[in-house]
């Protein structure tokens, strides 16, 4: 059977990236996946059982230096880029400032996460959408999140590192709207991945939460991908509302008291 094509998905490993990999495989895609996590050769053992080639590049995006290793990987497969789901992504749970709750963010977590969530996503782009747009084709996936949509304290730096997502994706799929390029952005809401115990959070009452199954995410957001759409909510309804409709409407000094009551250290207990 011919295959789909070819995608990228960093932060493959595990969580929404892994479960947007399964839905590439399932689809026809082959893929190379990347993670500078454990579990990325089993990730890719999966994935090839569903059928796809799965090219290994381990990459911490976090470095320039892993950026162009990752891009380098991609061109030594000397195949054209159909799809890329730029998705690998941390969070950092705390006050920003010491001294006004139990726990503080530390600045070299902070900085990790601007280099990883905000600096490689730029990095990458720049380096990767320019074929795409010479061949005039090709999807573009990015992960923001509904963090992206409101202030987020005790989560300060994530939630402005996916605002800044949500809003470079949206102005690039303006710039290339008549490239044959088309530009997704995945807004999920709280998802049941290791996401929030590595941020610090299993104390808070979003990180002790319901959370949304990161299958049923990933494929709302393969989904939008294939369509073309602008973006999507990746959830429930709750979540589409709460984006759509609240946090369009709410003064930011509500959505900002809202949020804190969930994220704000020991609000779990």
């Amino acid at each position: 059977m011919a295959r789909a094509g070819f995608a990228v998905v960093t932060g493959a490993s595990s969580g929404i990236g892994l479960e947007l990999a399964r839905q590439f495989a399932s689809h026809g895609f082959d893929l190379l996946v990347t993670s500078r996590g454990q579990g990325l050769d089993e990730a890719a053992a999966m994935l090839r059982d569903l059928g796809a080639e799965v090219t290994v590049a381990p990459a911490d995006l976090s470095t320039e230096e892993g950026v162009e290793a990752l891009v380098r990987a991609i061109q030594d497969t000397g195949r054209p880029l159909d799809a890329l789901a730029i998705n690998a992504g941390i969070g950092a749970g705390g006050a920003f400032v010491p001294g006004v709750a139990d726990r503080t963010t530390a600045l070299e977590d902070e900085l990790s996460l601007l280099r990883l969530n905000v600096v490689a996503v730029v990095h990458l782009a720049k380096r990767l959408l320019p074929a795409m747009v010479q061949r005039g084709e090709g999807r573009v996936l990015f992960t923001s999140s509904i963090s992206g949509t409101t202030p987020v304290p005790f989560e300060a730096v994530y939630g402005a590192s996916k605002a800044f997502v949500l809003s470079f994706a949206e102005a690039i799929r303006t710039e290339l709207k008549d490239s044959g390029v088309t530009v997704t952005t995945l807004l999920p809401q709280q998802t049941e991945t290791a996401f929030f115990h590595k941020a610090g959070e299993d104390d808070t009452k979003v990180g002790a939460g319901p959370k949304a199954d990161p299958a049923d995410v990933a494929c709302q957001g393969f989904e939008a991908l294939m369509a073309g759409r602008d973006k999507v909510f990746g959830g429930g309804l709750a979540v589409s509302f709460e984006g759509r409709v609240l946090n369009r409407v709410l003064p930011d000094s509500i959505k900002a008291e809202r949020h804190a009551r969930l994220s704000e250290p020991g609000s779990a207990n």
